[in-house]
């Protein structure tokens, strides 16, 4: 008991450390151009972040006449006993697609996202799936999703400079939807549900997106930002709290907007193709699960860069304003982002802690949520499986033969695709550094238990 709570103290402080590395970047939204960037590629929680996609594939639906804005959405059991905040709409009930999209843009709701996801993608497994694929077609290359609505899940990562692409790709590619964004409020019934985006109102041109909380992840908030012939995407990710997030946003577009060209225009992000189980196949899932060399490698400690070496100081914000970060290529009539991947885009480890305190009073929620922090890093890998339930059965007799090995680590599955059949890996997580995984599996070897080190 008292490891396991060493433990649990551990992982929340890199959870808090995590979320207390703010990121943040502003992009002109007609040129491209990178105006200010602080960690942009840094890996987050995108928490509510999230539902922006879920529209985005909402959206396409819609444009493309697959549904209409009055189409019932079923809400199954899974999805009406989403964690608040939420709709509340009971099991077998439904609401059309235009009032779920309403909650999800003021009351963020977690039920009308799942229930959106299960109805496009037939299960919110699948959803995510399409709409990693689509966040590949759009370019954001850090980002993955594992649900519909950015409730905390291990595998579900992005970046503040994904985030702006997305911000983006939403306005040019669904104008006739976008000003779904600015709604304050909306009717639900006899009962008047506001939004969180305190910004809009207060902000001259502001006109969404979204906001999003966990505690892993701090206070999220994409915004766009239109006054006159100027455009704007900004990103904050990681706040200490609603209120400096939002102050922290206030400040990046009151010095910006104003440095924003006023010319350009046309498509900055690829709209991709209508296929996107095709290009999940291409660049979602390995290719392969060939295991680490034998020869263990040298320890280089300068791999990881500090998380402030992106940020810049105001000298180096206005030299930055003459090197776009964002490289625009015409074809034909589409102009294409080309953004600097980040280091990773594998999945996070999966070593999960809940934490149930609320957050502080002080600094009101915007998603309140139950949520989970998860310690990216070095794993072990013991076996694979074709079936989920096979890769845990290994894991839990892993565990039983190796228990003081495995005493703080934690057990994880990982799907890949291998000539196009679904496996699992079974891995465990939660070493602090190379050498530890390694030592870990040299302990597992002299037991006769295969085993390979891998940084995810």
């Amino acid at each position: 008991m008292i490891a396991a709570l060493a433990m649990t103290v551990v992982v929340a402080d890199v959870a808090s450390a995590m979320a207390a590395r703010a990121s943040a970047i502003v992009v002109d939204a007609k040129t491209g151009k990178v105006l200010y960037s602080a960690d942009a590629n840094g890996r987050r929680y995108p928490a509510s972040l999230t539902k922006m996609m879920t529209l985005y594939l909402t959206f396409e639906a819609l444009a493309k006449g697959r549904i209409s804005k009055n189409t019932p959405v079923p809400f199954s059991a899974h999805a009406a006993a989403e964690a608040p905040t939420k709709l509340g709409v009971r099991a077998g009930g439904s609401v059309p697609v235009e009032t779920a999209i309403l909650s999800i843009v003021t009351k963020s709701a977690n039920d009308s996202a799942t229930a959106l996801g299960e109805m496009l993608g037939g299960s919110e497994d699948n959803f995510a799936r399409m709409m990693t694929a689509k966040a590949r077609q759009l370019g954001m290359n850090g980002t993955v999703f594992r649900n519909a609505n950015g409730l905390p899940d291990p595998g579900q990562f992005t970046t503040a400079r994904d985030m702006a692409m997305l911000g983006i790709a939403l306005r040019e590619h669904y104008p006739q939807y976008y000003g779904y964004f600015s709604q304050r409020s909306f009717l639900y019934g006899r009962q008047r549900i506001n939004g969180h985006n305190r910004l809009l109102g207060r902000i001259k041109g502001v006109d969404g997106i979204k906001t999003g909380y966990t505690r892993a992840s701090g206070y999220n908030l994409v915004s766009s930002v239109a006054d006159g012939d100027r455009r704007l995407v900004a990103v904050v990710m990681g706040g200490a709290s609603g209120r400096s997030r939002d102050n922290q946003m206030a400040a990046l577009i009151n010095t910006y907007l104003p440095r924003a060209s006023t010319r350009g225009g046309g498509d900055l992000i690829a709209k991709g193709n209508d296929n996107p189980i095709k290009t999940l196949a291409k660049v979602f899932l390995p290719k392969h699960d060939a295991p680490t060399p034998d020869a263990k490698p040298a320890t280089d400690d300068a791999v990881v860069a500090s998380a402030d070496d992106d940020v810049q100081d105001d000298s180096q914000q206005v030299a930055e304003e003459t090197k776009p970060v964002i490289q625009i290529k015409k074809v034909k009539t589409v102009a294409v982002a080309a953004m600097a991947p980040p280091a990773k885009t594998e999945e996070a480890s999966a070593q999960v802690v809940t934490a149930y305190a609320d957050p502080s009073p002080a600094a009101p929620a915007i998603d309140p949520v139950k949520t989970s922090s998860v310690p990216s890093g070095w794993v072990v890998q013991v076996a694979s499986s074709p079936t989920k339930t096979g890769a845990q059965a290994l894991l839990e007799k892993t565990s039983k033969q190796a228990p003081r090995v495995l005493a703080d680590a934690s057990g994880f599955t990982v799907a890949f695709d291998k000539d196009g059949t679904t496996y699992y890996r079974a891995r465990f997580g939660g070493f602090g550094s190379k050498d530890a995984a390694w030592k870990a599996c040299d302990a597992l070897k002299r037991k006769k238990i295969s085993c390979y080190a891998v940084e995810q």
